[in-house]
């Protein structure tokens, strides 16, 4: 059974950076596409990015391009996304996600899911 463990999130000012890892235990790390959503409160999941099993591609929505950078080390069996320039509008609860299927921004297709990590962005 692959479990997924999210890490890094806290409190941060506007304008600030933090790292979320997620790491995997229980499967072949590098069998899996790995993706990053968001929950805020109120709102339905929303898909944040997304990394092939190698590495080798990735997607982002649109919201974070150009600030976020997912990233993966299939040696550690971790993911990881790297945020910058944040925004109080980016306050959520982050989850990884892992799919043996074809990757994907949609949540359904994600056969596995961690509990979550708070980022707070402050004003």
């Amino acid at each position: 059974q692959v479990q997924l463990v999210e890490s890094g999130g806290r409190l941060v000012q506007a304008g600030g950076s933090l790292r979320l890892s997620c790491a995997c235990s229980g499967g072949t790390f590098s069998n899996y596409g790995m993706a990053w959503f968001r929950q805020a409160p109120g709102k339905e999941r929303e898909f944040v990015a997304v990394i092939n099993r190698s590495g080798g591609s990735t997607y982002y929505a649109d919201s974070v391009k150009g600030r976020f950078t997912i990233s993966r080390d299939n040696a550690k069996n971790t993911v990881y996304l790297q945020m910058h320039s944040l925004k109080p509008e980016d306050t959520a609860v982050y989850y990884c996600g892992a799919t043996r299927g074809t990757w994907s921004s949609r949540p359904g297709v994600y056969d596995y899911w961690g509990q979550g990590t708070q980022v707070t962005v402050s004003s």
